[in-house]
């Protein structure tokens, strides 16, 4: 009799412990009332600080917010750094990430992905004085970019024989390179390019060279087999494209009366596409 409890009871524990592994996501969330957002609040456009406000804004930080509110939660973004992404949303530390996230097949066994968010391609910013004119003369120079993204592999790929040089944020990397501590200096066009125009008088000592080392395919991730919840991301993107609010954010923070730039948006929020 003993022996038939005991087995009870551990078919019992062995259920509740498979019901616990297999919790949803979403209804978790739900639940909470809480949506957390892992962003980056370094990556002007897509999440930083307003020096006016001192909270978190951007491009992608708006796109966390329309999920929330589809959902029916509040957003709580955190701050987290560029190679953490990953780790904090296997954690179970973020529910979704929000922070320059390229999808990539390498990438795909880790986490799931949204529908492309935004597409745009990685450049360098070289000095003038060092007298490169297009991306292969940057070989055995030093260049500078970011650690834990896409950016470092990418430049290794293009450029073989570069000495990458990594630093924890874009700021830090691109102040590097005006203090001569690198030729050039790799990110995605748009982070880049503001970085670049922020430069005032000193643009004329550097300049963006024309070629791309990458087409990057960046969207929101999502942790590993969390079907419901990624259904819901997949339908905020979907009614924000159908709607029209999906240009009206990316011109907000990307268009013409902006640091960036663009005069036209050049993808739309209905495909999974993988960078190159």
């Amino acid at each position: 009799m003993r022996a038939h409890w005991t087995h009870l009871l551990l078919a019992t524990a062995l259920a509740t412990a498979g019901a616990a592994s297999q919790a949803d996501q979403l209804q978790d969330i739900r639940q909470r009332g809480e949506l957390i957002v892992g962003v980056l609040g370094t990556d002007e456009p897509a999440s930083f600080i307003d020096p006016k406000t001192r909270q978190i804004v951007g491009y992608e930080v708006d796109l966390a917010k329309a999920v929330a509110s589809k959902i029916g939660v509040k957003p709580v973004l955190k701050q987290i750094a560029v190679a953490a992404r990953i780790p904090e949303l296997q954690q179970g530390h973020v529910d979704l990430i929000a922070a320059g996230l390229t999808h990539n097949k390498q990438r795909e066994s880790q986490v799931d992905f949204s529908l492309t968010t935004f597409v745009t391609g990685q450049k360098a910013v070289v000095a003038k004085s060092s007298g490169i004119s297009e991306i292969g003369q940057l070989a055995g120079k030093k260049v500078l970019t970011i650690r834990g993204g896409t950016q470092e592999p990418n430049i290794k790929k293009a450029i073989p024989g570069a000495e990458v040089v990594t630093f924890d944020t874009s700021q830090q990397a691109f102040l590097a390179l005006r203090q001569g501590k690198g030729v050039g200096y790799v990110d995605d066009e748009a982070a880049l390019l503001r970085s670049y125009a922020k430069l005032g008088a000193q643009k004329a000592q550097f300049q963006v060279l024309p070629q791309n080392l990458s087409t990057e395919a960046l969207a929101l991730g999502i942790k590993k087999g969390e079907k419901d919840l990624k259904a819901v991301v997949d339908d905020t993107l979907r009614e924000l494209e159908q709607s029209g609010e999906a240009e009206k954010i990316f011109f907000k923070w990307y268009g013409p009366g902006t640091a960036s730039g663009f005069e036209k948006r050049s993808f739309k929020f209905e495909s999974d596409q993988v960078a190159e």
